[in-house]
């Protein structure tokens, strides 16, 4: 069973839309995930307008796919780089540390992550 960044079981992210580098609703990883998608997240507009500029359009539909778009609310299984550049920027959606994966310790702090948390813990 994966864990989260607080040490409990990695919980579902999103079903809807569905989340994650396998699709599965969770913020699950492996090596072949070259983005490292472990960071769910509550996009926000001014998150999803940060990452088109800088090349990666979450918010136009690709029905090709079964991508309907993102919009502010959504959860989201962000690459952990993403979601740190989007920190650095202070443009950065909040997290739900219960569902986001503990690799993403090995890139931002828990500090960080709590920060941002949806909802505070402790």
């Amino acid at each position: 069973m994966a864990r989260n960044v607080l040490g409990g079981d990695l919980a579902a992210c999103s079903y809807d839309p569905l989340a994650g580098f396998f699709r599965d609703g969770c913020c699950h990883t492996r090596s072949d995930d070259v983005g490292t998608h472990v960071i769910c997240a509550k996009v926000t507009a001014d998150f999803l307008a940060f990452s088109m500029q800088r090349g990666n359009d979450l918010s136009t539909p690709q029905p090709e796919v079964r991508f309907r778009g993102l919009r502010p609310g959504d959860r989201w299984c962000l690459c952990v780089l993403r979601w740190k550049e989007a920190l650095d920027a202070g443009v950065a959606p909040p997290v739900v540390l219960q569902s986001t994966h503990e690799r993403a310790l090995e890139f931002v702090t828990l500090a960080q992550l709590q920060a941002h948390a949806v909802q505070k813990v402790g």
